[in-house]
């Protein structure tokens, strides 16, 4: 052997690409695209290519600009775009989702240093941001017959329990909201595939919908049986888009099997109390992008010591 060179560890070779990883969750995601069609319409089509295709520009342009190798092949452009098309009412004007994409692009993901440097998930702030900046069309929800209407959380919030859908209805997402928070047989299917897939682990997803059951299950509400007042809270809502597709961003969650459980507890706490005692009728995202600026203290807590040093030498370091 003539020479030999010395690389960073780990040494772990693996077949799965970010591309590859981001592929999986574009594959996740379409049974909630279809269903949105579905649902609403070709407009929800629109919006979602819309959304996907500024993205990648964002970046593609972004990177040019500073010089930068170009990776939008990777995918998590795409991925961020259609996330965020998931979090938006059918009826947003196009130029408003191109803003959100903006903020998610570049200022959240590019900003920061660009994929794996991202203070919290850009979809999420961008759904955030939107919500500020244009609360009249973030809340502008149309029924699948094209009448405007209340989302179910928006209706318990009214007190107008007698408009809300049957949980069947609320289950297959014939109901207002999100494009791709309604349908919750095609978001546990995604949510399916990206476990089975080991895209993400269980931990996560069921800590947030655990918590969220057993607190709504705790508190309840007048005039609805506790059974059915928790799957309203689960399956209304953008809980379980949340949960299998937002909360789990490699990024902004922890790392180990302990932060991970706090991590969706956390996320669950936060989804009710903002449900319960906020002036906002859903808390999902709000609830993950607290927990993303956490995730850095959870991670430090649940450190791990490294292999061969000691105590000792931990202590020496400080």
């Amino acid at each position: 052997m003539s020479e030999l060179y010395v690389s960073v560890s780990p040494h772990i070779r693996s077949p799965r690409t970010t591309q590859t990883i981001m592929r999986d969750v574009l594959i996740a995601l379409c049974p909630a695209l279809i269903a949105s069609c579905i649902i609403f319409g070709a407009r929800a089509l629109l919006v979602s290519a819309v959304c996907v295709a500024a993205s990648v520009l964002f970046e593609f342009l972004y990177q040019k600009g500073t010089k930068q190798p170009v990776t939008i092949s990777d995918c998590s452009a795409a991925v961020t775009g259609l996330i965020l098309a998931m979090n938006l009412p059918v009826t947003i004007p196009l130029w408003q989702a191109v803003f959100g994409c903006l903020v998610a692009i570049i200022v959240v993901k590019q900003l920061f240093g660009g994929l794996g440097k991202n203070f919290a998930n850009p979809a999420i702030v961008g759904r955030v941001v939107l919500f500020l900046a244009f609360s009249g069309s973030m809340t502008n929800w149309v029924f699948p017959d094209a009448v405007s209407t209340a989302t179910p959380l928006a209706l318990i919030s009214k007190g107008a329990l007698d408009q809300l859908p049957s949980l069947w209805h609320a289950f297959l997402g014939w109901e207002g909201g999100c494009l791709g928070e309604t349908c919750s047989l095609a978001l546990i299917a995604g949510g399916i595939y990206l476990i089975v897939r080991k895209v993400i682990t269980w931990r996560i997803p069921t800590a947030f919908i655990g918590t969220v059951v057993v607190l709504t299950f705790v508190f309840g509400h007048e005039g609805y049986s506790r059974a059915d007042w928790v799957m309203y809270n689960v399956f209304s809502g953008s809980m379980l888009l949340g949960a299998f597709f937002m909360a789990n961003d490699y990024a902004t969650s922890p790392v180990t099997m302990p932060g991970q459980l706090l991590y969706g507890f956390g996320c669950g706490v936060l989804t009710v109390l903002i449900r319960y005692f906020g002036s906002y009728p859903e808390g999902v995202s709000y609830g993950i992008l607290i927990m993303n600026l956490c995730t850095w203290a959870i991670d430090k807590a649940f450190c791990r010591p490294q292999f061969g040093v000691t105590k000792e030498d931990l202590a020496a370091a400080k």
